[in-house]
């Protein structure tokens, strides 16, 4: 009886990881989804896109959170094969601290992004800002946000970015990190910026629903649900709700734009 007991407990449950910047949009349709019915029970923890790939490939996790799409390395790596399920899309928003938007940078060009990053511009007064250092946050490695500005504004995902002061670990900490510093920029999901911290133009368009949506903002992405092979029933049933209207009114309610 316990043995049989514990085989319930573990085919009812589903289990999510990976992407921080999809976490909300997981979280929200996981609550939603859990008072719904009793068939499964759906638990949600963050780790980055790289690692939520890696637990589904060694079984850990029933679905992986991705801010990008998987690569050929690990495809090959993993040796399988992996369901995508696109859930919504979301702007990479450049932010800087809400004094550097107060004193005048409201926006910046992919040039001088990539300057700042690399080192080439270290002080807010040579884009138009106060006399500061500029603070320069980064996200980790194994992130799909960081894989995706490297290679939106780098130039390649490999790229070195020798004006970065700290590397944070998720949005929300890159989050944190500009809000605590009056001299900070970072990059972030779109429906993370507010609360000490302020999306600024790139390259003339501002990072809004409206324009990721029009695909008028250059720094979109789509966001999504991966699993390794076919998806267990639980975590079927949870994608089939992410994906239909319910789900994707929740994506909406979170900042992303409806897959």
């Amino acid at each position: 009886l316990p043995a049989s007991a514990a085989n319930i407990t573990t085919s009812r449950s589903v289990t999510i990881s990976g992407s921080s910047t999809v976490m909300p949009l997981a979280e929200a349709a996981a609550e939603e989804f859990n008072l719904m019915q009793k068939d499964y029970v759906v638990t949600v923890s963050a780790g980055g896109t790289g690692a939520g790939v890696l637990g589904i490939a060694e079984r850990k996790n029933d679905i992986a959170m991705a801010s990008r799409r998987i690569t050929a390395e690990e495809q090959q790596r993993f040796n399988g094969t992996f369901q995508e399920f696109p859930v919504g899309m979301d702007g990479i928003s450049i932010a800087v601290s809400d004094e550097i938007f107060q004193a005048g940078v409201r926006g910046l060009s992919s040039r001088q992004v990539r300057k700042i990053y690399s080192g080439n511009i270290s002080n807010w007064k040579e884009v138009g800002g106060p006399d500061l250092p500029i603070y320069v946050v980064s996200r980790e490695e194994g992130s799909g946000t960081r894989d995706d500005f490297n290679e939106l504004i780098m130039g390649s995902n490999d790229a070195e970015t020798l004006g970065v002061d700290t590397v944070a670990m998720g949005a929300a900490e890159v989050k944190t990190a500009i809000s605590g510093s009056d001299k900070a920029i970072g990059y972030l999901g779109f429906n993370y910026l507010g609360g000490g911290v302020s999306g600024i133009s790139f390259n003339g368009i501002k990072p809004t629903y409206e324009n990721i949506k029009l695909d008028l903002y250059e720094l979109h992405r789509r966001l999504y649900f991966y699993t390794y092979g076919e998806p267990s029933p639980g975590a079927r049933a949870f994608i089939d709700f992410v994906l239909g209207p319910e789900g994707q009114r929740i994506a909406a309610d979170e900042g992303f734009v409806p897959a």
